[in-house]
């Protein structure tokens, strides 16, 4: 399922992508969407550098993050746009957005009031936990908390609002 379907003549802000040195050396910004019209975003605090989420954003996200300076997301468990914050209250402020070399992926520095935090379970990171590496083989692969607790509780922010993991 696509992430979301668009008017063909509707003006859209960014550059068609006409050559490989355009798209690597250029100065418009030409994003190559994959198939489903996402591409991935990942957001790190904008003064520690921490990795706070990977999340991904189709055309009008993109474009919306642009414009407002928060950032905007495609839910692809919602299948919806959605502003970071809007119901948590924990907006994500765009300090930097900046885009790879071949223009597929996104990397957006942000500042978040209000506690800092970003992930819907309550903790700082959506990384909030490590992979155990060197593990015997054949057992299942451990998880380990990098964060001692969480930042704020999710049953007071979101109330009743149904959790976006899917299983």
């Amino acid at each position: 399922m696509r992430a979301e379907h668009t008017d063909a003549t509707a003006p859209t802000p960014f550059a068609a992508r006409t050559t490989v040195e355009q798209v690597e050396e250029g100065l418009a910004l030409a994003p190559k969407f994959d198939c489903d019209g996402l591409i991935p975003c990942v957001t790190t605090d904008a003064i520690s550098g921490e990795v706070l989420m990977l999340g991904y954003m189709n055309s009008k996200a993109l474009q919306k993050t642009i414009t407002t300076g928060e950032a905007h997301y495609w839910s692809r468990s919602r299948q919806c746009l959605w502003r970071k914050g809007a119901t948590s209250g924990l907006v994500q402020e765009v300090v930097e957005m900046r885009i790879d070399d071949d223009q597929d992926a996104v990397w957006l520095r942000v500042q978040i009031d209000n506690g800092g935090a970003s992930c819907h379970v309550g903790y700082r990171s959506c990384f909030y936990r490590s992979v155990e590496l060197r593990g015997p083989s054949g057992d299942t692969a451990r998880l380990s908390f990098t964060e001692a607790s969480r930042t704020f509780d999710p049953k007071i922010v979101y109330g009743d609002a149904p959790n976006p993991t899917q299983l």
